[in-house]
């Protein structure tokens, strides 16, 4: 059960009110709650989503690793979904989840990712250049330090909230994903 305040779809006005028609899942009908907030979180996770640096699929390799570490279940279970979209499979969604990547290039987003997270983005050159010798630019960066921060946000607000996940159930990573995380 949530403890913060939720808006229901009926109850909602402006901007709330198209996006909870289209999307009335728990985490939006709670950030719902305070307008200017949820308006800047849409926009924020619209401009990871179209900016491009990388793809969808690798966007989600990055919200799913960043959802284990922050250890928020809604998360997982919502970006598993999401992945499953952008053509990423149980076992690959699992696998990123530990931190591991299906092809060179997903490794090399995956290793990025951790070290961004572990090291609070104190991140060596050589883990940058190894970054970028996977084909990635510094555009590719800031958006994977954008979908760190988004899910990093999420989690911490369904911690608060407590909030009940809508998405079907998950399988539990095992291991730990990061231990400086």
């Amino acid at each position: 059960m949530p403890r913060l305040a939720i808006v229901e779809p009926k109850d909602a006005t402006g901007d709330a009110a198209r996006i909870l028609a289209g999307a009335p899942i728990n985490i939006y009908k709670g950030i719902a709650a305070n307008p200017e907030i949820f308006t800047a979180f849409i926009g924020f996770m619209r401009a990871i989503g179209t900016s491009g640096a990388i793809t969808k699929a690798e966007k989600e390799l990055v919200m799913l690793f960043a959802a284990e570490s922050r250890r928020c279940g809604y998360c997982v279970a919502a970006h598993t979904r999401v992945a499953a979209g952008a053509g990423i499979g149980a076992e690959n969604a699992l696998a990123a989840r530990r931190g591991v990547g299906a092809t060179p290039r997903a490794q090399a987003l995956l290793d990025f990712t951790r070290a961004v997270i572990a090291k609070n983005g104190t991140v060596s050159d050589a883990e940058l250049a190894a970054f970028r010798a996977a084909g990635f630019d510094d555009r590719a960066a800031i958006e994977v330090v954008a979908a760190i921060t988004a899910m990093t946000f999420t989690a911490l607000y369904n911690h608060v909230n407590d909030t009940e996940v809508d998405f079907p159930p998950v399988p539990k990573v095992e291991q730990a994903v990061c231990a400086a995380c």
